[in-house]
């Protein structure tokens, strides 16, 4: 009886033969993954039976830089699920190079070879999860977007197992996706979307299973498709994630003491129900600060734009997407400091939700006794088979002052290769009794191709739009872009692979002046010159011609002080040269991502605005980065930043900012690292004059205390060190312990006189309780 069982068990079983192989450039993209019944071991081994009844899918193409090529490499990978899960088996052969593999912290394996799996779990062609893993199993995860162009935000973070290690022929990896970590639709039998895209840094190349092609107007709809998955069962999902911090911070006093405050503990926490496969309903109490490094400092190219800092506190990233709205009306970090908030996210029928609730500390209130309440709701509507409709509503309620704003936008996606945009808005807001009503607007025409493309654009902020849940980082303009690309593919063993040339022609209005029929304020012909080359380099050669207006409000309170012959002094408003012509060159190097290092830096040089005395001035701004892989646990990152801002008249030096930033970190374990990030901001900036004109010094006034003060030399030297103990074995369950310090130094990089400022001590405690 044993022997015959055991001869019908393998009658049904399928042999490795007769396993169901599905070839990406043969477009056997319609995939039948077999529900089977087994408990694998990941080990990155893929030894065991189950492997060989999965479907397989093989066949990559390369889609960067030349897409539709046949993939240098070949790689294979298996699919099957069962009631909980589904799982991937990766095989990467790699018979050409070393392979790029280090131990990383989470998303930080960009300069290793990866495979991205990415999943539209709601099959509608306009997001996808991305699940990706290095060869040593190392994890990424996040989101890509094609509203209204394909985004990648890595940034979201999903609970799955993996597995990977090297081998003789390249590498494996195993994959386990917990049904229970994602969002998908609540059909008994359901498709996805699927898209596998494979890395290989030694090439530079993207390798992807369904041949995708550039001159598609959408990523994702060219993706293969999982068949009928049948019976998917999340069960009860339920996550608790309390969470303790404590902060110790110390600053120095005028006295030149350095004094410290008290170190209270604060306790939060998360929670998250999944009320159904694709609803799911969030909550926070007291969320942590989360900020375990300093952001970045950024430079300024242009004072008349604000800086864009991004979010990175846990509760405000989960299911960030579904917040997704266009010209960032939606910006949760404007959320400073809640104490509560409450999120509705997932997707019903063909509609996006997004719904958020959140009361910030009284601190954050114009009077210091007001929680301002912010309410977000975001819903975004599918429409045929790629096109979009949504709406976007904002509300903060601060006392008796509020701030709402209203939008709608809709994509449209036709003939594969064009898409339209638009998005109309209104702000509406009162403060201190004053009330106001003013549109936002944006129209958009895009053509994608393989070899010819293009996009038109005009977007308009009215000068007194206000978005007190958003980011709108220069109002009062008018802005438009009109652009083209033109790109020639060499040979697939050719040195140079591609050559792209890209027009623009790009202005700026003064929101008012547009619409009284007043010329554009700026006006740029930018000549684009890219060039991909064999294994993974690229440069950039690009020409500037632009000339800008005078910016009045800019310099609305600058003044010169004018001294007569006879000795009688006046204020005089400044008002510079009334427009300025710019010639400038842009150069870049990106180098392969090589076993051990990587680098990259662009250049800008030539006659540009002085906008420190709006003037010309010769500019050298430039940028170098790299990062050096001594083993794989090791790595080191160095970035140089310069702005130098000479005047056109006699060459003397306005303004110089030098930024050196050094990040160093030690893996000791998938879950464990240690990390240091050491930042030194110089800046030296001249006393200020009417350069080339008068020669007269420049003076501010402040109405509030009818006073003028001479914008005289500014030098500063500050260094900022952060030190972090890292252990995170999944998401939400993590132990972080970390000392920053603020320093300054006397003279520039002088280092011998350095005096601390600032310092602060903080622990963070979560635990991630899964029900």
């Amino acid at each position: 009886m044993i022997t015959i069982a055991l001869a019908l068990q393998l009658a049904v079983a399928p042999s490795p033969a007769e396993q169901a192989v599905h070839n990406g450039r043969l477009n056997q993209l319609t995939v039948n993954a077999p529900k089977l019944t087994a408990e694998p071991r990941l080990d990155g081994s893929l030894d065991e039976a189950v492997w060989q009844q999965a479907a397989l899918l093989t066949g990559f193409s390369q889609y960067n830089p030349v897409d539709g090529a046949a993939a240098s490499d070949s790689t294979e990978v298996l699919v099957w699920y069962d009631d909980h899960a589904i799982y991937f088996g990766i095989r990467a052969f790699e018979p050409h190079g070393a392979v790029n593999a280090t131990l990383a912290d989470r998303d930080k394996y960009f300069g290793d070879d990866f495979i991205h799996i990415m999943l539209d779990t709601f099959n509608d062609k306009r997001r996808s999860l991305i699940f990706g893993v290095n060869p040593l199993g190392v994890q990424g995860d996040g989101v890509l977007s094609e509203n209204p162009s394909r985004s990648e935000d890595y940034t979201p973070d999903y609970i799955f197992q993996s597995k990977g290690r090297i081998t003789d022929f390249g590498y494996q990896v195993e994959l386990r996706i917990p049904f229970k970590s994602i969002g998908y639709q609540p059909q008994r039998v359901q498709d996805w979307g699927i898209h596998i895209l494979r890395r290989v840094q030694h090439a530079g190349e993207d390798q992807s299973w369904a041949p995708a092609r550039k001159g598609n107007a959408s990523f994702l709809a060219q993706a293969g498709t999982l068949k009928q998955l049948t019976e998917l069962k999340r069960g009860l999902v339920v996550d608790v994630n309390p969470v303790a911090t404590a902060k110790l911070d110390g600053r120095r006093l005028p006295d030149t003491q350095f004094r410290y405050g008290n170190a209270t503990p604060e306790f939060g926490g998360n929670v998250r129900w999944g009320i159904t496969t694709n609803l799911t309903a969030s909550g926070t109490v007291n969320p942590d600060f989360s900020q375990v490094e300093a952001d970045a400092s950024q430079t300024v190219f242009d004072p008349r734009q604000a800086l864009f800092f991004a979010e990175k506190r846990p509760f405000f990233l989960e299911s960030i997407e579904q917040f997704n709205a266009p010209n960032q009306l939606i910006y949760t970090r404007r959320i400073a400091n809640p104490t509560a908030a409450v999120k509705l996210t997932g997707k019903h029928g063909g509609t996006n939700i997004g719904f958020l609730s959140a009361m910030d500390d009284r601190a954050m209130s114009q009077s210091g006794e007001d929680h301002p309440i912010y309410n977000v709701l975001r819903l975004r509507r599918d429409v045929g088979s790629q096109s979009t409709l949504g709406i976007a509503y904002t509300d903060r309620i601060d006392g008796s002052d509020y701030n709402r704003v209203a939008s709608l936008d809709a994509r449209l996606v036709f003939a594969k290769e064009y898409s339209f945009f638009a998005n109309v808005a209104g702000s509406f807001w009162k403060q201190q009794g004053e009330t106001s009503q003013v549109p936002l607007w944006e129209f958009s025409l895009s053509k994608a191709g393989r070899q010819f493309g293009g996009q038109a654009l005009i977007e308009g902020v009215h000068d007194r739009f206000v978005a007190g849940t958003g980011f709108v980082s220069r109002p009062g303009i008018v802005h438009s872009n009109v652009g083209s690309y033109w790109t020639w593919f060499g040979q697939p063993e050719a040195g140079l692979q591609s050559y792209t040339f890209n027009p623009q022609i790009d202005n700026t209005w003064d929101y008012q002046e547009f619409e009284e029929g007043i010329g554009p304020d700026d006006i740029k012909l930018h000549l684009n010159n890219g060039f991909a080359f064999k294994g993974g380099w690229r440069a950039n050669i690009n020409f500037f011609i632009e000339t800008f207006r005078y910016p009045d409000a800019l310099y609305a309170n600058t003044y010169m002080l004018d001294v007569q012959p006879s000795g009688d002094s006046a204020y005089v408003k400044f008002t510079g040269v009334r427009r300025i012509s710019n010639y400038d060159v842009f150069l870049q190097l990106v180098t392969p991502r090589f076993a051990k290092w990587s680098a990259n830096g662009y250049v800008v040089i030539g006659r540009d605005e002085n906008f420190d005395e709006w003037t010309p001035g010769w500019i050298l701004w430039g940028q170098a980065s790299a990062e050096y892989r001594p083993t794989d646990q090791l790595r080191a990152g160095l970035s140089y930043i310069e702005q130098r801002t000479a005047r056109y008249s006699d060459r003397s030096v306005v303004n110089l900012q030098r930024i050196p930033r050094l990040k160093l970190e030690y893996q000791l374990s998938r879950p464990i690292f240690l990390r240091f990030v050491g930042q030194y901001v110089s800046f030296e900036r001249d006393a200020l004059r009417d350069a080339g004109r008068t020669e007269l010094p420049l003076y501010t006034y402040n109405p509030a205390t009818n006073a003028y003060r001479r914008l005289g030399p500014i030098n500063s030297n500050n260094f900022r060190a952060d030190w972090l103990f890292s252990y995170q074995p999944n998401p939400g369950t993590v132990i972080f312990a970390g000392y920053g310090s603020s320093m300054t130094d006397t003279n520039s990089f002088d280092f011998r006189d350095v005096t601390r400022t600032a310092d602060g001590f903080f622990v963070k405690l979560s635990y991630l309780f899964r029900l």
